[in-house]
């Protein structure tokens, strides 16, 4: 887990670690929880393709997919590792330009929390394990 502070424009540095698993161009949708969700091109294709098979398979609501479809933003990272993130994904983590922002890896994506919001949802999963 990395801390970082969203500047004046919305843009987060990524932890270089992370920089070369996610490419030139990332995926970022409303994440569980409250938080933001960072995928590989890879990996938000095979997920978009497991909720179209999961609506077809009318185990998924169509309203689902398409608040999940309408959430995602395409970004670019820059020569500094900055990606911008997009003002209706801030509101949904609850996350302020120029304010502190936990950044970690969770496996197969990468996540950006808003500090108070992580420690909860670190205490919880530290209860369960």
């Amino acid at each position: 887990m990395y801390e970082r502070q969203l500047d004046e424009r919305g843009r987060v540095a990524l932890p270089t670690p992370f920089r070369s698993t996610i490419g030139e161009q990332c995926y970022l949708t409303f994440g569980d929880d409250g938080c933001v969700r960072i995928m590989s091109a890879d990996v938000f294709h095979d997920e978009a393709q497991e909720m179209i098979d999961a609506v077809k398979a009318g185990t998924v609501s169509r309203a689902k997919q398409r608040a999940f479809a309408s959430s995602v933003v395409v970004a670019g990272i820059d020569k500094q590792g900055r990606i911008l993130v997009d003002p209706r994904l801030r509101a949904h983590a609850a996350v302020e330009l120029q304010a502190p922002v936990k950044v970690l890896g969770a496996l197969d994506r990468i996540e950006i929390w808003e500090p108070a919001r992580y420690e909860d949802q670190e205490a919880a999963g530290l209860e369960e394990l």
